[in-house]
Parts: structure tokens; C-alpha cells; sequence
């Protein structure tokens, strides 16, 4: 059994007990949930994006998610819930002015402290590290500490004075009651836009079927501007209306009206005109040639004889 040797072994390598439950470290989750991409896993760059339940993105990261929705990527389940670009809204965040980066550590000897954040709080100056919960307007997209909309209870945007409502506030990496309350109004959001789409559609068929109501009350634009053929055509009906009209009403009168124009056909050579604009039309006596001048049947000439 390997004991020989004067070896005396003891009993928590012989009994094998239950395996101790392995605890992630709070301060590591911390850094990749507030530092790296959700999608992608790669360090947080601008532009950042955030989704409805409020984890953070790439916005680069995401377009290419939509574009191929591959099974082979196993990250993708994280952001299943993004069918579109409108499911996500670009941050404006605000910069710590403490945060140095990799500045100061180019020969990597000096400690990173992983409690100083990139970002910050404009109202109340607290950093996004984790330690303190922050939240994401949907209208605006900028971001501020809870504390800050508690303190400063208001209707309006802190920075951009946009007006928001309660819906609109979105917690950035809650805990598993948020993820399921940010779902659960997610659902609520996608149910009633998906209502009012086919709400409107029936307005829109009922319009295109009854155009004789619009016909009736013109718009401006149609009353305003109109074609000039349009225009044209309609003042030709008129006069053409208006020519039987007067011709009734002149012979009721006892006096002869004149005949409307293109009733009686006039030759050219019995108008009034020069000889030089008649000799322009077949009609006139320059145009017509004796038999002797016509072209012979075969040659289809008229200068051979």
C-alpha cells in the first residue's frame, strides 16, 4: 500500500473528504464586469454601450454579434437578448481625472491599484469600481451613482437636463433581482411597442381605401402647388365647357355665334398671308408638279426623266 519505510500516514490523506466549494474573488469579478467587455472580453474602449439589462459592451464588439450570430461563439448566449443596434444605448461616461492607466507603470514595477476607476460619478465624484451601485438613462445615456439620483431627487437629466421617468433608469451590473426586474420591464417594453405596430397598421390600410376623403380636404401642399399639365388641362375642360355654352346662349339671342374653332377647314392659299409663308405648306402652286416633272416609276427620282 506505499506505507513501508516507517512512514506513518495520517488521516486526511487516506479518508477523502467532500471538495471544498471554490469562492471567486470579489475584487476580480469586480474588475472584469466594470473593466472588460461582456460580448468580447477585451478591455472596455470607447464607444461603450449598455443593454436593457445593464451590462457593458463594446459597441464594435456588438455590431459584429449581429452581424454573424454563430453557435461556435459561447459568449453569445450573454447578449441572446440583443436582436438590434436599438436594443443597446451609448454611455457618456465621465473620465476620473486621477486615473492614470498604464502611464506610470510602462516598466511594470509599480503596484496597479484596482480599486481606482476610469470613470466617475459628475454629481456626487464617486468612481465606478463596483463598490457603489450606478445606474444608465435609456433616453440620454448618461450615467450617474444611485446616491446621486437619490439625493437629487429630479425629473430632468443631471447633466444633459433630459427628461426621463422611472422605467428609464437601468442599474449597471445589479445583482439577480435587478437582472430579473430589468427582464421582466424589457418584456413589458418590447410587448407594448410590438401592440402599437399593429395598432397602426389598420390606420394606415383604412387611409389608402378611402382617398376620396382626402380628395375632399386637400392639404396645403395640394392646394398651394399643383402640377402645371394639371393645370393646363383643367382650364381646356373649362373652355371647352364653357364654347356650347355660349353658342346656346347667342342663338337663343337671335344672333349667330361664330362657329367654334376647328369646325370648318381653312386652305392656306385662301388666307390673307404672303406668298412667302404660303409656298412654306404642299397646298401652293410651287409645290405641285406637272406630269412631265414627276418621278418615273422606276428610277423613284425626281431629277430623272
Amino acid at each position: 500500500m506505499g506505507c513501508d519505510g516507517g512512514t506513518i500516514p495520517k488521516r486526511h490523506e487516506l479518508v477523502k473528504g467532500p471538495k471544498k466549494v471554490e469562492k471567486v474573488d470579489k475584487d476580480a469579478e469586480l474588475v472584469a464586469q466594470w473593466n472588460y467587455c461582456t460580448l468580447s472580453q477585451e478591455i472596455l474602449r470607447r464607444p461603450i454601450v449598455a443593454c436593457e439589462l445593464g451590462r457593458l459592451y463594446n459597441k464594435d464588439a456588438v455590431i459584429e454579434f449581429l452581424l454573424d450570430k454563430s453557435s461556435e461563439k459561447a459568449l453569445g448566449k450573454a447578449a441572446s437578448h440583443i436582436k438590434s443596434i436599438k436594443n443597446v444605448t451609448e454611455l457618456r461616461l465621465s473620465d476620473n481625472p486621477a486615473w492614470e492607466g498604464d502611464k506610470g507603470n510602462t516598466k511594470g514595477d509599480k503596484h496597479d491599484d484596482l480599486q481606482r476607476a476610469r470613470f466617475i460619478c459628475p454629481v456626487v465624484g464617486l468612481e465606478m469600481n463596483g463598490r457603489h451601485r450606478f445606474c444608465f438613462l435609456r433616453c440620454c445615456g448618461c450615467v450617474f451613482s444611485e446616491r446621486a439620483l437619490k439625493e437629487i431627487k429630479a425629473e430632468v437629466c443631471h447633466t444633459c437636463g433630459a427628461a426621463f421617468q422611472e422605467d428609464d433608469v437601468i442599474v449597471l451590473n445589479g445583482t439577480k433581482e435587478d437582472v430579473e426586474t430589468l427582464k421582466r420591464r424589457m418584456e413589458e417594453r418590447r410587448l407594448r411597442a410590438k401592440l402599437g405596430k399593429k395598432a397602426k397598421k389598420p390606420k394606415a390600410a383604412e387611409s389608402v381605401s378611402k382617398p376620396g376623403v382626402s380628395e375632399e380636404f386637400p392639404g396645403p401642399s395640394k392646394i398651394k402647388t399643383g402640377k402645371p399639365e394639371e393645370t393646363s388641362l383643367d382650364s381646356r375642360e373649362k373652355k371647352a365647357s364653357s364654347a356650347p355654352k355660349n353658342a346656346a346662349n347667342g342663338s337663343s339671342s337671335g344672333k349667330v355665334g361664330k362657329p367654334p374653332c376647328g369646325t370648318t377647314k381653312r386652305s392656306i392659299a385662301d388666307s390673307e398671308e404672303s406668298e412667302a409663308y404660303k409656298s412654306l405648306f404642299t397646298t401652293h402652286s410651287s409645290a405641285k408638279r406637272s406630269k412631265e416633272e414627276s418621278a418615273h416609276w422606276v428610277t423613284h427620282t425626281s431629277y430623272c426623266f
